[in-house]
């Protein structure tokens, strides 16, 4: 729509607008991530911000958005003379899911360099949010490289391009905001260190607030332009407190004492490498000059802990989230009180509201803070009693996980054609540019520097002899570029009574955790199918959150018998489904059991006639081996042999035993 919805319009949200006011203030803190269920007005925020920010003055004609004051001398399309300039609103550019690397950071001008024969960049979208925003929607759907292009180029304040001939650097000085769903998958914790701050954003669950927001909504979709108009005054005091608080920023005293006190605290929560610290440091700056003042006091750092530190503890996806406050507040005391300028008594501590109420300037006093997103806590894994004999019928409270370890690489052998990913090579559309050849069918990716090797030589019978090129069909060279394929893994976990004694469940949950982890920095979607009593359930289907997975597996039931050929079934049903969906997948069956069929007529005939299934259809396949005692009956070997993959046991599944040395779980199996 071309009238946004108005920033203090929006209902409760404090923190998500807070930390938006933030970055606007001093884009220096680092972007914002954005973490919420859908519904949650994530999109809309960060739209309704681009209008509150200033107008920026750049030099007429410039495609770097150079400001006239102090243009970059540097910039490609310097050295600018002084004088012509223009005002405009600032831009809010938005980074596709699907862009590729020459949209986001620029390319070389292809149609100059055969027109004319000279080397020119064509900027890109990293040159287009210069001193305005840039939004990624659904950040973690993005190609890891590009995610650490942008964040590589956010991070130093400049766009470097070394790529077919062409050098260039110019700023990049934007507000990142990245919004996602972590239901749809998590970043790497590398990239999560990356963005300044995060927040965690729900609906509200007061019925009172959610009516204000269907109220408000309504109003705006039936009118946008009146509804903003409604809200224009307050828009303008927001408007005029960012512009204030830029000017004031360059005179906010940092103290020592402020500064132990975010040292303290980054040590007292453990985060990783420095970038805590410094983000911290300018967020508490920015949190005081959007309050109107010149010094860091205790409160700002304790807010600043609270937008910066959250998702730098997560060292995995089953990390929980969020700080704990009571230890927050107990490091600040015991380093606060050394400079002075957070104690200085004059009853003036808590921050300002802003214009017209809370931190992002909402002017309703009824707009209550949200909930916490992550209130909802991870089902606890029971304490009940006694383990029920091998095989037997009743149901026990789950078992709690053994710790996850590194485990060995499962591979899926073959090059095929698919999305990008970590465990398969393939030949994608993404990735690294490993030749060139004739195009076959359409051209998608030209090879620049290919086409114009093959058409240089036939230049003087072409008839030219000055500058520029005649390029014809047969000339053109299509990119050849090799990434990794993404991967559906598919757990078939066995949890009958066979497999529900405490201590030996425990062991199989923290196998199957390891498993989630290395899917997870892997980038592989997963999936998870059980099977117990009389029938097998799809407990997870197939999704790229493996938290989601984790959180299934610690309440999973057990006890019953083992209706191995259900599961088998239901997990062909599974990967048969996932295949119509995205056929470029490439699907791994990992089997957690220890090879038992005792449910159903016939169980151990219709086990084996389901295990062919997967063989037949040259699926890879692997079978952790869950068999214990001095007698084992080698069941789970038996049922590789079927699924034609390989079995591991337990032990063997850890990378550093010397059994978990790399081997292929297709064994001798050419790559497909």
């Amino acid at each position: 729509m071309s009238t946004p919805y108005p920033f203090t319009a929006l209902v409760g949200q404090e923190d998500l607008r807070l930390a938006l006011l933030l970055n606007a203030v001093s884009p220096a803190v680092g972007g914002v991530l954005v973490r919420g269920e859908k519904g949650t007005a994530k999109s809309t925020a960060v739209r309704a911000l681009s209008a509150l920010m200033p107008e920026v003055d750049v030099v007429s004609g410039c495609r770097f958005s150079c400001d006239p004051d102090s243009p970059d001398p540097g910039c490609p399309d310097g050295p600018h003379a002084p004088g012509a300039f223009a005002s405009r609103a600032a831009r809010m550019v938005e980074l596709p899911v699907g862009a590729s690397e020459d949209r986001l950071v620029g390319a070389l001008d292809i149609e100059r360099a055969l027109a004319e024969g000279v080397k020119a960049f064509e900027p890109g979208l990293l040159a287009d949010a210069h001193r305005g925003i840039l939004y990624v929607d659904e950040v973690n759907l993005l190609h890891d490289h590009l995610v650490d292009l942008l964040l590589d180029a956010a991070a130093m304040g400049a766009s470097y391009v070394e790529r077919e001939g062409v050098s260039v650097r110019h700023a990049a000085r934007f507000l990142l905001v990245g919004t996602m769903n972590p239901e749809e998958g998590e970043l790497r914790p590398q990239l999560l260190d990356r963005f300044g701050l995060t927040v965690e954003v729900a609906a509200s669950r007061e019925p009172d607030q959610r009516v204000e927001v269907v109220r408000r909504r309504l109003a705006y979709d039936d009118d946008p332009a009146g509804f903003a108009a409604r809200w224009a005054d307050e828009e303008a005091a927001v408007r005029a407190r960012i512009v204030a608080a830029r000017e004031l920023l360059p005179s906010v005293r940092l103290g020592d004492g402020a500064l132990r006190q975010i040292a303290a605290t980054c040590a007292a929560f453990e985060v990783d490498g420095m970038r805590a610290d410094i983000v911290m440091a300018r967020t508490a700056t920015a949190l005081a000059a959007w309050a109107g003042r010149t010094d860091v006091r205790a409160e700002d750092v304790r807010q600043a802990a609270l937008l910066a530190l959250p998702h730098r503890r997560r060292r995995n996806p089953f990390d929980a989230p969020g700080l704990d406050e009571d230890k927050l507040d107990e490091t600040l005391e015991e380093f606060g009180g050394q400079d002075g300028p957070g104690d200085d008594g004059d009853g003036d501590d808590d921050p300002d509201p802003g214009p017209g109420g809370g931190p992002g300037g909402q002017p309703e006093p009824d707009d209550a803070p949200q909930g916490d997103g992550d209130a909802a806590a991870r089902p606890e894994a029971g304490e009940g009693g006694e383990p029920q004999p091998s095989g037997g019928a009743g149901e026990q409270s789950p078992a709690r996980s053994a710790e996850p370890f590194r485990t060995k690489v499962l591979s899926v052998p073959g090059l095929g054609q698919g999305a990008a990913g970590r465990r398969s090579r393939a030949r994608t559309e993404h990735g690294r540019t490993t030749g060139a050849r004739r195009p076959r069918g359409a051209l998608t990716k030209l090879h620049l520097a290919a086409t114009v090797q093959a058409a240089a030589p036939h230049q003087r019978a072409r008839g030219r002899s000055g500058p520029g090129l005649v390029v014809r069909r047969d000339d053109l060279r299509q990119a050849s570029r090799e990434g990794r394929e993404g991967n559906l893994v598919l757990f078939v976990v066995d949890a009958s009574g066979s497999m529900a004694a405490r201590q030996r469940m425990s062991a199989v949950k923290g196998a199957v955790l390891s498993l989630l982890l290395d899917a997870y920095q892997r980038r592989d979607k997963v999936g998870l199918v059980t099977f117990r009593g009389a029938a097998a359930d799809v407990a997870l289907p197939p999704t790229s959150s493996v938290d989601a997975a984790a959180v299934r597996l610690e309440s999973l039931p057990t006890g019953g018998r083992t209706p191995l050929a259900a599961g088998l079934l239901r997990a062909h049903e599974v990967l048969r489904v996932e295949r119509l969906r995205d056929p470029a997948r490439r699907p791994l069956v990992v089997v957690v059991t220890d090879g038992r069929a005792t449910g159903g007529p016939e169980p151990v005939a219709l086990a084996t006639r389901a295990a062919r299934l997967f063989a037949a259809e040259g699926t890879a396949s692997v079978v952790v081996d869950c068999e214990s005692g001095p007698v084992r009956l080698g069941l789970a070997g038996q049922l590789a042999g079927e699924l034609g993959g390989t079995a591991v046991t337990l032990d063997e599944l850890r990378a550093d035993s010397i059994a978990g040395l790399v081997k292929d779980v297709q064994g001798s199996r050419r790559a497909a």
